[in-house]
């Protein structure tokens, strides 16, 4: 997203963070822009009955957790380190400088910003009124298109785990794995060696 010398620049820093590790809190005043260098990152909640809700997930080169940090209102989530991850930490003063004098990354963060609420959009009105092999297939195809999934022999390989899958669709393991395996009986996604493949 943001070049790492203009990063460097404006005094982000690089820092590690192992499986598992919170990297923000629900509730918390945001006061640092956060890009990833390795690893994947999820945006979750948890319900009442202690049900998670993944928001988003993040990979390499990616942002988050940037509308809080321009609303200066608090995180909505958590963001947690899925895998290892190295991230750049940049405090939010520095980086509305940043943006302040690089109007071009300005209009890039506009556009990631408006993919994802395009994508909320979008998930939101799948979640509500469709079947769970319809919202599976949507999710899987925006994978596809946004999250730079991986094109082999097999097809696309969909690198989300079926909980992941369920966390992002509202919907239970048990019924994200029935509904893929009736995908894969109607030809519209493959499983081999227990990974799938659009």
């Amino acid at each position: 997203m943001i070049a790492v010398e203009l990063l460097e620049k404006y005094g982000a820093v690089k820092k590690s963070f192992d499986k598992n590790d919170i990297i923000f809190e629900e509730g918390n005043l945001p006061l640092n822009y956060y890009q990833i260098i390795s690893g994947e990152v999820k945006m979750s909640n948890y319900n009442d009955d202690g049900r998670e809700f993944i928001q988003g997930i993040f990979y390499n080169e990616q942002s988050f957790g940037e509308p809080p940090l321009f609303l200066n209102q608090k995180y909505p989530a958590n963001a947690i380190a899925v895998e290892n991850a190295k991230i750049f930490i940049l405090l939010k003063e520095n980086f509305m400088k940043l943006l302040e004098e690089n109007p071009k990354i300005s209009i890039k963060i506009i556009e990631n910003l408006a993919q994802r609420l395009y994508y909320k959009s979008v998930m939101a009105a799948e979640i509500s009124t469709h079947e769970p092999e319809h919202r599976v297939l949507k999710l899987i195809d925006h994978g596809i298109a946004y999250f730079n999934f991986q094109k082999d022999s097999n097809g696309f390989l969909i690198n989300f785990t079926r909980q992941q899958i369920g966390d992002l669709t509202g919907l239970r393991v048990e019924t994200v794995i029935r509904a893929i395996k009736a995908l894969e009986k109607k030809g519209e996604l493959k499983i081999i060696n227990r990974k799938v493949y659009r």
